[in-house]
């Protein structure tokens, strides 16, 4: 893997066998495995944790795999964990439909060891790429002494106006005390209102 932290991969079948083979195959890859028999546990576990990947049975009773991943894919908060469908469906609409609701990737069963600890490594690879280019894009360059930014294009502005177009962040301005003091400490009015 990438750097040295053990991903968390969390694993959602019914099938018990299933989830303790998957669970042994991450462990002695070096991943850490999390199991998850039903969609309503797995849903719980990301409010907690927040797995590097998700391993997602299509077949399950109550919550099928495609209700989970669209669960997931709707929560800001989860959205960005990949998910790989891991299932026994091998109908072209069923991969579509995977793909449709937001998995990263689709393996079928039975599938081949080696392939999916493949694809396992590159979507977690490519998570922690994003992850680290959303970091960079988090840098901004901003001046130690009037606290302008410059902007993408490399002209230096006011700090609101960088927000206010990249964010939907609005401002509303006023004096903080201390600057109040520095632009009107000398006049009597200002020094009056101390006073009342």
């Amino acid at each position: 893997m990438s750097n040295n932290k053990k991903a968390l991969v969390l694993i959602v079948d019914d099938n018990a066998q299933n989830l303790r083979f998957l669970g042994k195959m991450m462990a002695e890859n070096g991943y850490e495995p999390a199991m998850a028999r039903s969609g309503a546990q797995a849903l719980e576990f990301v409010l907690k944790e927040k797995p590097e990947l998700i391993l997602l049975d299509i077949m399950m009773p109550e919550m099928d795999g495609y209700e989970v991943c669209k669960e997931l894919k709707s929560d800001k908060f989860t959205a960005h964990i990949p998910v790989i469908f891991l299932t026994a469906k091998t109908e072209i609409d069923d991969l579509v439909k995977g793909f449709e609701v937001g998995a990263v990737d689709y393996v079928t069963k039975p599938f081949k060891s080696a392939e999916l600890l493949a694809r396992i490594k590159t979507h977690i690879e490519l998570k922690r790429a994003r992850e680290e280019i959303q970091t960079l894009r988090g840098i901004i360059p901003i001046c130690a002494r009037c606290k302008k930014i410059r902007d993408d294009e490399g002209f230096w502005k006011q700090i609101e106006i960088y927000i206010e177009k990249h964010s939907d962040a609005m401002f509303s301005h006023g004096l903080c005390p201390d600057c109040s003091n520095d632009i009107y400490g000398n006049e009597d009015w200002f020094k009056n209102m101390d006073n009342e």
